[in-house]
């Protein structure tokens, strides 16, 4: 009975060893995301990944510009392809007309914040929204796959 018992909990412990070992489908990813540029000069979004699974997204936000502040929106697109329009007047995008998922906002220089999402698979892209940032270069496209099973 004891030898049965103590293969038991032998199986039992390979058993938690691979459940542990086993990459998991509905793993959160995250995304390192740096903000760069100061006004009057070209800005960008710098990812470390272009895409990850659908599911749970953590974007990591830096803003490493020396003395611009700057944010970081997740804009869901219709269709791949699709270019964000900016609005002529504002020189912004007219966020209230297209699928906002989420912002890390007010970001001084050196600052950072983080923003967990839960994105399905599509085209989205990455955008600083303040006044001229996306004309001077602050826009990243992202994907979002299907998640594998």
């Amino acid at each position: 009975m004891l030898s049965r018992l103590t293969g038991m909990a032998a199986g039992l412990a390979v058993s938690a060893a691979v459940l542990v070992a086993a990459p998991s489908a509905f793993a959160a990813e995250t995304v390192a995301v740096k903000l760069v540029g100061e006004r009057g000069g070209k800005m960008s979004i710098e990812l470390d990944k272009a895409s990850v699974p659908a599911g749970e997204v953590t974007f990591k936000v830096v803003n490493i510009a020396k003395n611009t502040p700057h944010e970081m929106v997740v804009i869901k697109l219709d269709s791949a392809g699709q270019k964000l329009k900016v609005d002529p007047d504002t020189n912004k995008v007219d966020e209230s007309k297209l699928k906002s998922l989420g912002e890390v906002e007010g970001l001084k220089a050196g600052q950072s914040g983080d923003l967990k999402v839960q994105l399905e698979p599509g085209n989205y892209e990455l955008i600083c929204n303040y006044k001229g940032h996306v004309m001077a270069g602050m826009v990243v496209p992202f994907t979002v796959k299907a998640a594998s099973s």
